[in-house]
């Protein structure tokens, strides 16, 4: 097989189209011919060496993807040239991939490969976070940080479908317009949000502030009502700041993490999410833009137009 492989750690030209031995699947594993793979951050990040990464050299990316089953062991319940999808089982960005059984979604027969890879792990993320990391509720002032990025978009349109006003916090007039289009009710700049979310609340401030950003994390908990929540689930704009648990205490604030691999702990887990995910998807509720689609292969290509982040929605590459 194919495989989109670095042997060190670097920018995106580390990365090769190099042929590798097909993968032998263990007992509880199914072999998987992709059809589509999705891009995320966290491939940047290990590409770069600053995240968990499995394996040994050659390192092989990608936790998400949809394809094929060429063969499952007996008694899985899978069968050969079943669509399915998978949101979070190491090595995508190859042709064939061996994947825990209990780690596979089957697809509903309307559900493309591209728009399984490319909502599978940005969208149970999206949901987990106005679910469980927050319960969001109709009335609710929500917040959202990076509101143009994979998650912020499907993030917004879960919090719209759920009855919540929702304020999108974006860094371009393109990127606003994007999220405008989706169901914000109000979409802000990056300078100055928090004193706006302030005034489009009465002064209350926000019940829910989602923040994926890191560095304005001090920003959110200033921008939440007193007893609101922060739900903090990223960083990339860097590391927060430490934070005061005076600060929590004196305000009655909830700082909340999320993660969805804390979320996703039983075959059965990620099946009943999945449902809920593509059912909202097949009503309409909720869109996945996808940026654009490239060749596996041209992976590296793939990497740079994200972390030049102009991309607006999902990136997804077909094999």
């Amino acid at each position: 097989m194919h495989a989109l492989v670095f042997h060190e750690f670097g920018d995106a030209d580390v990365l090769r189209w190099e042929q590798l031995p097909d993968p032998a699947p263990g007992a509880q594993q199914a072999l998987v011919r992709m059809r589509a793979v999705g891009l995320n951050f966290a491939d940047v990040y290990r590409r770069n060496g600053n995240y968990h990464l499995a394996g040994t050299p050659p390192w092989i990316l990608g936790y998400e993807g949809a394809g094929e089953v060429v063969s499952a062991p007996e008694g899985s319940g899978l069968r050969a040239g079943q669509r399915v999808g998978f949101a979070d089982s190491p090595f995508a960005n190859a042709e064939l991939c061996a994947v825990d059984v209990d780690r596979l979604i089957p697809l509903p027969d309307d559900v493309p490969f591209e728009t399984a890879a490319g909502s599978l792990l940005q969208g149970l993320t999206a949901q987990y976070l106005c679910r469980d990391s927050y319960a969001a509720r109709a009335g609710d002032w929500a917040v959202v940080h990076a509101a143009a990025g994979g998650v912020g978009l499907l993030l917004v349109q879960m919090l719209r479908h759920l009855g919540a006003r929702v304020v999108g916090i974006a860094s371009t007039e393109a990127k606003r317009q994007a999220v405008r289009e989706l169901g914000a009710d109000h979409v802000l700049p990056t300078e100055g949000w928090a004193e706006a979310v302030k005034s489009l609340t009465g002064g209350r401030g926000a019940d829910v502030v989602y923040d994926s950003v890191g560095t304005t994390l001090r920003d959110s908990l200033d921008a939440a009502r007193i007893g609101g929540t922060v739900v903090f689930y990223g960083m990339a704009a860097g590391d927060p700041a430490p934070v005061d648990p005076r600060l929590l205490m004196d305000r009655s604030l909830r700082l909340v993490g999320g993660d969805l691999w804390n979320v996703l702990t039983t075959a059965q887990e990620r099946r009943t999410r999945a449902a809920e995910l593509f059912g909202w998807i097949e009503s309409g509720a909720v869109t996945l833009r996808i940026s654009r689609t490239l060749a596996l292969r041209e992976g590296a290509q793939a990497h740079r137009d994200l972390e030049g982040r102009q991309v607006i929605g999902k990136i997804v590459l077909l094999p």
